[in-house]
């Protein structure tokens, strides 16, 4: 026997890239990356119009994840900002430069939080990956 069906979360979700190779001026305290090839936004989850803020629907627990690939490695850094602030256990902070960068969290968020993902720490150009995953941004919705 089955028991009843419960609702679900994870048809709150959402997947954005860039593709397109775009060159980002880094500043030190934080350029925002937009992300806008690719979108698939279901569950209510929005993105602004410069493909750089996403907002959740509903309060919960988000697993969310990124990944940036640069043509060249960087002394930069990579973070989440979520509702304004700077998530640190979303923030890699590399020792030597790197071309690659990918972090998991699991978050609660409140509705109508915000996401943006960001490079900063350098004051210089940043090349994503042309034809590729040159940045990516994943959220689902889990509880």
């Amino acid at each position: 026997a089955t028991g009843s069906t419960g609702t679900s979360t994870t048809n709150v979700s959402s997947f954005a890239a860039n593709t397109t190779g775009a060159l980002i001026g880094v500043i030190v305290l934080g350029t925002d990356v937009p992300l806008p090839s690719d979108q698939t936004l279901s569950g209510g989850i929005t993105v602004d119009g410069t493909n750089t803020i996403f907002t959740v629907p509903n309060a919960g627990r988000y697993l969310i994840t990124y990944g940036v690939n640069l043509t060249a490695a960087l002394l930069l850094s990579t973070r989440l900002i979520i509702n304004g602030s700077a998530n640190t256990a979303s923030t890699i902070t590399p020792i030597l430069s790197a071309s690659q960068f990918n972090n998991t969290i699991i978050v609660s968020l409140a509705a109508a939080s915000t996401i943006k993902l960001q490079l900063f720490g350098l004051l210089g150009a940043a090349t994503l990956l042309p034809g590729s995953a040159g940045a990516t941004l994943t959220i689902v919705q889990v509880s």
